[in-house]
């Protein structure tokens, strides 16, 4: 966090919004990061918000939670715009930074759910607006009248855009309730039959209709665009990873739900998140790509 202080202000001020900053910045860097699927540019988002926030009047706010979730939900929606652009270059299926998370995330379901790889990659096909509106309303239970303030919206057309966005995410989330045991079942056949190289072993695991999705950024082979159907996964990935070396496996919570870290004679070389429907992989996803890879070894704390 860069130092910065409003002129003026007193040691006691600058210390109280100091605190304010610090106390929330858990909360910040979760809405930023849900907004953005980067936890690089949720930091950048991070810095900034702390810059406005330190050059404001603080002592005519009355809630300093709702007053930096608005800063920051207007710096990540500028820097949506950034990263979209970015993502029309990039080389392959863009995937979510994956993160390493605490076990009290995935104790904390509808958070998890929440940054999940897969929930991440629905919440990419809203509009911006309508991704923020919903991450607010939905997962951090702002109120309309806060989020029309960060969205520069009327409440009621924020009530109108939040209902299309639940509409639109609960038709593209899976439809049957899976329970991190179950995940974690699945992961360890997928495990097993990568092994093994057993066709037979992966179809059974996987739906009929399983999307499987790579993420190299150009600098790692990976599948160079996604793969559908149980049969055609299977065959791929019974085949090996190109690994060039000795290939293992091991369980991490990733962005709360259960994943695989893989190593390639013990360096770390990608991980491995699942989407779960009815007992089966429905989408898999591999990234691989070193950019996104600074945190999947730390834990990174994300909360509500």
């Amino acid at each position: 966090m860069a130092s910065a202080a409003r002129p003026g202000a007193t040691e006691d001020q600058q210390h109280s919004a100091t605190d304010a900053f610090l106390t929330h910045r858990n909360l910040l860097f979760t809405v930023a990061y849900e907004m953005l699927g980067s936890a690089a540019d949720a930091e950048d988002v991070l810095q900034e918000t702390w810059l406005r926030w330190a050059d404001v009047e603080h002592a005519a706010i009355r809630d300093a939670r709702a007053y930096l979730i608005r800063i920051t939900t207007r710096q990540a929606l500028t820097r949506l715009r950034t990263l979209s652009r970015r993502k029309e270059s990039y080389v392959g299926p863009w995937l979510p930074e994956p993160l390493l998370t605490a076990p009290d995330v995935a104790e904390d379901v509808e958070l998890a759910e929440s940054v999940s790889i897969a929930m991440l990659l629905v919440l990419e096909t809203l509009t911006p607006t309508e991704r923020a509106v919903f991450v607010l309303r939905e997962v951090f239970d702002v109120s309309y009248r806060e989020i029309a303030d960060a969205v520069d919206k009327s409440a009621a057309t924020v009530r109108q855009i939040a209902h299309r966005a639940r509409e639109h995410v609960a038709a593209r989330r899976p439809r049957t309730g899976t329970t991190s045991a179950e995940t974690k079942a699945a992961l360890a056949a997928f495990q097993r039959a990568i092994t093994t190289g057993e066709v037979q072993d992966l179809v059974d695991i996987l739906a009929p209709g399983v999307v499987a999705m790579g993420d190299g950024g150009g600098a790692r082979r990976v599948m160079p665009r996604p793969i559908v159907g149980a049969d055609k996964v299977a065959r791929l990935l019974s085949a090996g990873i190109d690994a060039g070396g000795l290939l293992s496996f091991e369980p991490v919570l990733i962005n709360g739900n259960p994943a695989l870290l893989s190593r390639v004679n013990g360096e770390l070389d990608g991980v491995f998140t699942v989407r779960m429907e009815a007992g089966l992989i429905t989408g898999l996803f591999y990234v691989r790509n070193p950019a996104k890879l600074s945190r999947v070894e730390q834990s990174t704390t994300i909360s509500r």
